[in-house]
């Protein structure tokens, strides 16, 4: 080969170099954020950390390599965190596997049949709602674990239980060990993210403060609780049988808790998923690809009894911020993890389990933004209100239910904006004339307001109504003037209006319009 067809070809693979090692180094950043967070979770949801070792693996291995949106990183998130913590209270760990299962082949199903676009129709209010309220019950139940406590079964009584940690660890230590190292991890992560050097900015403080509070713990020889793994991962794997997953078809409760996780995880990882579109300048998501392969992830994880998974943000950013240009990242960084699983457990066991709760309060923090309350404020105060109720619904009661409200909330909302109705009644040129002008669109939850106009409507009145500017009118709109043009000659009055007309701006009236364009 000549010198010149040479040059054209190392041209060529000097962008693939470059790109490799970016790649390469990128999956080192995300791994080593990915790894506390692994475990935190994991404990948090009232699982073996090693669930949630193995859901970070399969998310990068397994559906880093069959993603529709390349640098998204997929892995166990704090989002789930409180369903998942939820379902085993109630229905033991046996649980856990068939419901991931089942959740992962729902959103199997949604991704082949077409359906990602649709999960984006859920309102950032309530999805952003929904992320503040997952955050304050995690502060609220890691707030125990940094005592070395176990985390009540509730939000609330989690938060009313606070004093009663707060008054033992002052005046008989209980606890203080802990939540003094705990409160430690949080001031490294504050410190580091404030004061890190620009040479080593892409070192995660997550990192570093997991490995400090670990050296303190470790220095001090201090009386804590440390993570627990299995000498060998494939012993922390709970596989799924036949009977288990019967099991799940004869208790209704689990078939909704699999459709919830199927549901609330699509939602956010198609929320992270265009967060990270924003980001960069490279192939854009496919929603429906990417999620199929969290489904895929998702009924892997189940049938080996792990954490669900999502696209999470924080991994995915530190991603692109690392200068990931492929999905090699995302590959690599699962199998780092699995590298070290395998090869270090001895070492993950000596983290301390306050610290690890230290880094979920400040994720906590960081899921209730106040700056997401100024934005959505921008877009009118009717989105914080959608925003309050979600957060509100689910401190109160539970993570579904406050997914429900906060949808139904934002629903009523647009169909009573969709209704908005102008009345004005004025008097006519004659001394017994009124004139009802409606603007707008008149639907039945309209009704007692025009009821109430006609009402006071003094006997003898030649009412007319004006409806040029009226854009829709439903049939029980129809009905109610239909009655008090019947019955208004008993009083002297009279209702005027050109019935074609108005009955053309109904729905059937405006279906017959758009069948007449069509033919003509």
């Amino acid at each position: 080969m000549s010198a010149a067809a040479s040059q054209p070809a190392m041209a060529a693979e000097a962008p693939a170099r470059q790109n490799l090692m970016a790649d390469v180094l990128a999956s080192i950043v995300v791994f080593l954020v990915a790894v506390p967070l692994c475990m935190g979770i994991a404990i948090a949801s009232g699982v073996p950390p090693a669930a949630g070792l193995i859901t970070g693996i399969i998310g990068g291995i397994v559906v880093g390599s069959i993603s529709g949106s390349p640098l998204l990183v997929s892995g166990p998130a704090a989002g789930l965190a409180v369903l998942v913590f939820e379902l085993v209270q109630a229905h033991g760990i046996i649980a856990l596997g068939p419901v991931v299962l089942i959740a992962g082949l729902i959103q199997v199903v949604a991704g082949v049949t077409g359906l990602g676009m649709w999960f984006r129709m859920v309102s950032p209010a309530v999805v952003n709602g929904m992320l503040a309220g997952i955050g304050v019950l995690i502060i609220a139940s890691q707030f125990h674990v940094m005592f070395d406590a176990k985390p009540l079964p509730t939000g609330f009584l989690n938060f009313f239980a606070a004093p009663k940690l707060i008054f033992n660890a002052l005046t008989n230590g209980a606890g203080a060990q802990a939540a003094a190292l705990g409160l430690a991890t949080i001031a490294m992560i504050v410190a580091w993210e404030k004061f890190r050097p620009a040479r080593v900015k892409l070192l995660p403080g997550v990192l570093i403060a997991i490995i400090l509070a670990t050296l303190i713990a470790e220095s001090l020889q201090l009386g804590v609780n440390r993570v627990t793994l299995p000498d060998n991962l494939i012993a922390g794997i709970e596989w799924v049988t036949p009977s288990k997953l019967l099991g799940l078809f004869t208790t209704p409760a689990l078939l909704v808790s699999a459709a919830a996780f199927a549901f609330i995880a699509s939602a956010e990882t198609l929320l992270s998923a265009a967060a990270v579109d924003r980001m960069h300048d490279g192939a854009r998501t496919q929603y429906s690809r990417e999620l199929t392969a969290q489904g895929v992830g998702n009924a892997l994880c189940g049938l080996m009894g792990a954490l669900p998974m999502t696209g999470v943000i924080v991994r995915s950013a530190a991603n692109v911020q690392a200068g990931a240009k492929t999905r090699l990242s995302t590959i690599l960084h699962g199998s780092w993890i699995l590298a070290f699983v395998l090869l270090l457990p001895w070492l993950l066991r000596m983290a301390p389990v306050s610290a690890l709760a230290g880094i979920l309060v400040y994720t906590g923090f960081k899921m209730v933004k106040p700056s997401q309350i100024r934005e959505l404020a921008e877009f009118g105060r009717g989105n914080v209100s959608v925003y309050a109720v979600t957060a509100l619904t689910i401190i109160a009661t539970d993570l579904l239910m406050g997914v429900m409200v906060g949808i139904g909330f934002a629903l009523l909302r647009l169909a009573l904006r969709s209704a908005r109705l102008h009345l004005h009644l004025k008097k006519g040129d004659e001394a017994n004339a009124r004139t009802l002008r409606l603007v707008g669109f008149a639907t039945f939850l309209n009704i007692p307001w025009i009821a109430k106009i006609l009402d006071e409507i003094p006997p003898g009145t030649q009412l007319t109504l004006d409806i040029e500017r009226l854009r829709h009118v439903d049939y029980a709109v129809l009905v109610l003037l239909q009655d008090w043009a019947r019955m208004a000659p008993v009083t002297g009055s009279a209702l005027i209006v050109d019935w074609a007309v108005l009955k053309s701006r109904s729905e059937g009236g405006n279906e017959r319009r758009e069948l007449a364009q069509v033919t003509t």
